[in-house]
């Protein structure tokens, strides 16, 4: 019965012409959103490459300046010997360490416009190093980006609803709800083959289009996971949309017009995807204040301006700390790369504590609107496709870590060299550290998307049960 429902229902809408404009406007919305995320990877690509091109002229251009030192053609002149290990490591030698976009970067832009995705690595403090954050046009950080999780997010639903809002009000308004029920059919069989029909039309169009314009986009399958992400994606899609559906069922049980139902579902609409993401953003910022960055700055002056004052001192108690790295002569004069780099150990030893409570504060601020993300299942929706995506804040904190292992590697590689006022040669140049991304594995964002597609299912189970509690005592005429 209620697939003879559902079969009459796509009847009335391919002749009440709703099909064709909505899957028109369907289209251009994924498309155009699609469009935006793929040249925005473009971009991020571009950028990389003109990194890796930089890094590869800048170590030939060494290269060839130490073996013309070796071979005796030229003598180091300038203010810093192109041998030591404070001009290969802190300027001339310095490798950028790089998050590659995702198999599926261009579904999503998520916060791959407000993190860095890459870094110049030098013998730096970690906070200059680790925080030289991209440029970008503010607007475009404050509304976000038109992709196709923004599409998924926050237009996709009113689609739905739409479609959606009078799946019962529309009959009993014309009067012929009663005449329907006269046959061997029950209210609950009638709003289920309705929604069977829109649902399948709606999930089968948001998933088939979205497939279709994701194999023209020419995206990489061969790479590892990218099959598993693709699923998941599509599993977000449907489940997100299922939820708009029961939603929607809730609200028509209620027997309400079809104008207090499309008001009802549009005030929702705006809590679930405005206001609650919101006041999740305004609450935890208020729990959990991070520390002001111009605070930042002015220990990092102060504690400057104090290992500088103390200059020699700073550097014995350097060498009484590292016996190991003091030099051969004793009565040896301190160089200013000994020093400098002393007194940058002794600011990142006085700012750690502002950097920790950073840190702290900001996984403060995610675990509260992770605990509450579960009231707005957009908000576990947007998190979902920006994690299957790769530019979520789960994927940047994999890079960072990774980022900040390789820093301490490079300056452990160089700063013994500095102590000991070591000479590189050009053979050195093959053994300084190398930095090779890696992906995060598509297991833990699984983990991360299976707990956000239950936080999405459940209410959806719940709107449809008291949906069915709601129908027995609807007023089918009146």
């Amino acid at each position: 019965m209620i697939g003879h429902i559902a079969r009459n229902e796509w009847r009335n809408l391919v002749a009440e012409r709703a099909v064709a404009p909505l899957a028109i406007l369907l289209t251009l919305l994924i498309a155009y959103g699609l469009y935006n995320g793929v040249e925005w990877n473009r971009f991020r690509e571009a950028t990389l490459e003109e990194t890796k091109a930089e890094q590869q002229k800048r170590l030939r251009k060494l290269e060839r300046s130490l073996k013309e030192i070796e071979a005796g053609t030229r003598k180091p002149t300038g203010f810093q010997d192109p041998r030591s290990g404070g001009a290969i490591g802190g300027t001339t030698g310095v490798p950028y360490v790089t998050m590659p976009p995702g198999p599926l970067a261009p579904l999503a832009v998520g916060q791959s416009d407000l993190y860095p995705y890459y870094f110049k690595i030098s013998l730096r403090s970690k906070q200059t190093t680790l925080n030289n954050d991209e440029i970008e046009n503010p607007v475009n950080l404050l509304a976000g980006r038109f992709d196709l999780a923004f599409v998924i997010v926050y237009l996709y639903p009113l689609l739905i609803l739409a479609l959606s809002y009078n799946l019962l009000s529309a009959e009993k308004e014309q009067g012929t709800l009663a005449l329907t029920l006269a046959n061997p059919v029950s209210l609950a069989q009638l709003l289920t083959g309705k929604v069977v029909a829109r649902a399948g039309l709606m999930l089968g169009l948001s998933v088939g289009i979205t497939a279709v314009a994701v194999l023209l986009a020419g995206l990489d399958w061969g790479r590892e996971g990218a099959a598993a992400r693709l699923g998941l994606w599509m599993a977000v899609v449907v489940s997100y949309g299922v939820f708009w559906f029961a939603l929607a069922v809730a609200v028509n049980a209620w027997g309400r017009s079809s104008a207090t139902n499309a008001l009802v579902l549009a005030g929702i609409w705006l809590g679930i995807a405005i206001l609650v993401p919101s006041l999740l953003h305004l609450v935890s910022s208020s729990l959990y204040p991070v520390p002001s960055r111009v605070e930042m700055i002015q220990a990092m002056r102060n504690a400057g301006k104090e290992a500088q004052k103390k200059g020699s001192q700073t550097l014995a108690r350097f060498y009484e700390d590292h016996p190991e790295l003091a030099p051969a002569s004793a009565g040896q004069a301190p160089d200013f790369a000994s020093l400098t780099y002393a007194a940058q150990m002794e600011v990142d030893r006085m700012v750690e504590p502002i950097l920790k409570r950073f840190d702290q504060q900001v996984a403060s601020q995610q675990a509260v609107v992770d605990r509450f993300s579960y009231l707005s299942p957009a908000v576990l929706a947007q998190q979902a496709l920006n994690d299957i995506a790769g530019t979520g804040l789960g994927a940047y904190q994999h890079f960072n870590g990774q980022a900040d292992r390789f820093l301490k590697s490079w300056q452990d590689y160089f700063f013994p060299k500095i102590f000991a006022r070591e000479k590189l040669t050009s053979a050195a140049l093959e053994q300084l550290p190398r930095y090779r991304y890696e992906e995060e594995p598509v297991g833990p964002v699984s983990g991360r998307v299976a707990a956000a597609l239950a936080g999405m299912l459940l209410p959806a189970a719940l709107a449809a049960w008291m949906a069915m509690v709601k129908l027995r005592g609807y007023q089918v005429a009146g």
